[in-house]
């Protein structure tokens, strides 16, 4: 078969190409089942407890990466991206991005006019609009998969130019595929903060329904509960929420494939040993994730990377101390970080209760400053803790954030940070690798951070 594309001629991929591609893409995706299946979890009482509330709504993940697979493969048997100049795949990525930002105000319309008390025939009412999106989506259905390729592409040439592809490809390969997300179930003990459980529930749930089996596993196992949306997994096709912001988008799929690269190595696969095991390799995947997302735009899409900061002067101004920060600027990260302080302290003096009712506080706080937090708990901080790519913020106190930066500090490019954290299978490694000791009850309790 021979296709045409934007007027280029593409001869069909080579079948030994594709069998490779398929045999990859098979390996990888045994693999990624083996180290998010349920079979393979350590399915103690407390899992096996709220999997009796969760089993009939969570996310079904073989039949997902086997639907992704099939998309992945027939795209790689057209290899319509290598035969396409640079700029044909980034107006690709740029029309398939206006097309998702269409479909966005569409769904919201249509989201509107169900909503409005006065209209009395929805049905007729939201017909034009139903058409349309239809027809919006017929038409994802066919640019989304190219607008894919042509940025694992992209995220390919970047990781190699990186150093992160010895052998010239990536490995494993890159593939992500956009869908709407599972929402992730969090499950914390009341009397200090660590993630037990993360399972992952169907996409069609509504908030009403979250707030419900929150409640009902809560009340049953007297634990902290929240539902919370997630911008990617680390499956095989990595999974990626749809989004008009290409910036986030490369970080997302550049932070994904971490995971992946990850998970061939001692520490992704002992991802759900422990809590410190948890927060090193989401807080590797969230450094090395930002900074190839923003290698890809500046070397792609220039005209969305953020402006380089002025060059300074040797003048007297500059040796002058930056003026105060204003006191009435609102700092989430400072806010959220104080919080987190506050309320490890509380719960490590058995005040369960109290730091319950100060993080309500807080959370009113919060939503009176624009940040529209529904709950505010252990389980919030359970699961938004881990990834302590920056100072402050959710993970408050924790070292272990803190010693993987400082290796990231240390390491003379992004490789070879990534691959010396690769083989790290405890966070003493890591304390060992920045040649310090553990400070006494700095680690974290021990958990069951299970992932299906």
């Amino acid at each position: 078969m021979t296709v045409i594309v934007v007027g280029i001629i593409i001869p069909p991929m080579p079948r030994r190409r594709v069998l490779k591609f398929i045999l990859h893409g098979l390996l990888f995706f045994f693999v990624s089942q083996y180290m998010i299946g349920p079979s393979t979890l350590p399915l103690d009482d407390s899992i096996a407890n709220i999997r009796a509330f969760t089993r009939p709504v969570e996310f079904n993940f073989t039949s997902w990466t086997l639907d992704a697979l099939e998309v992945k493969i027939s795209q790689t048997s057209l290899n319509v991206v290598d035969y396409l100049e640079r700029e044909a795949q980034r107006q690709i990525v740029l029309d398939y991005l206006a097309l998702v930002e269409r479909i966005q105000i569409a769904e919201a319309h249509l989201n509107e006019i169900y909503a409005n008390p006065n209209i009395i025939n929805v049905e007729a009412s939201t017909a034009l609009v139903r058409n349309q999106l239809n027809t919006l989506y017929d038409q994802r259905a066919q640019l989304g998969p190219l607008a894919e390729s042509v940025l694992q592409n992209m995220l390919a040439i970047i990781t190699a130019e990186m150093g992160f592809n010895p052998g010239g490809q990536p490995l494993p390969p890159v593939l992500y595929h956009s869908t709407p997300l599972p929402w992730a179930l969090i499950v914390s003990p009341r009397d200090v903060i660590q993630q037990d459980a993360n399972v992952s529930l169907k996409t069609e749930l509504t908030v009403e329904e979250h707030i419900v089996l929150e409640d009902d596993i809560a009340a049953a196992l007297g634990v902290s509960t929240l539902v919370v949306p997630v911008g990617g997994i680390g499956t095989y096709p990595t999974m990626v929420a749809q989004s008009t912001n290409l910036v986030w988008i490369a970080e997302v799929i550049s932070h994904e494939w971490i995971h992946n690269y990850l998970t061939l190595r001692p520490m992704g696969a002992m991802y759900s040993r422990t809590p410190e095991m948890r927060t090193m390799n989401e807080t590797t995947a969230s450094i090395a994730g930002t900074e190839i997302g923003n290698a890809l735009i500046v070397e792609f899409f220039p005209e969305f990377a953020p402006p380089p900061p002025p060059p300074k002067d040797d003048t007297p101004e500059d040796t002058l101390p930056p003026p105060p920060p204003d006191p009435q600027a609102f700092d989430f990260r400072e806010e959220m970080h104080e919080t987190r302080v506050t309320v490890d302290g509380l719960l490590a003096e058995k005040k369960i209760e109290e730091a319950e009712a100060y993080m309500e506080e807080r959370r009113q706080f919060f939503w009176e400053n624009g940040y529209r937090i529904r709950k505010l708990n252990q389980a919030y901080f359970a699961f938004y803790g881990a990834y302590a790519d920056v100072p402050g913020g959710a993970a408050g106190e924790d070292p272990v954030g803190a010693a993987v930066r400082g290796l990231r500090g240390k390491s003379a490019t992004l490789a070879d940070f990534v691959k010396q954290m690769s083989w790290l299978t405890s966070y003493e490694d890591l304390l060992e690798l920045l040649g310090e000791t553990a400070a006494p009850n700095s680690h974290l309790f021990p958990g069951k951070i299970s992932l299906f």
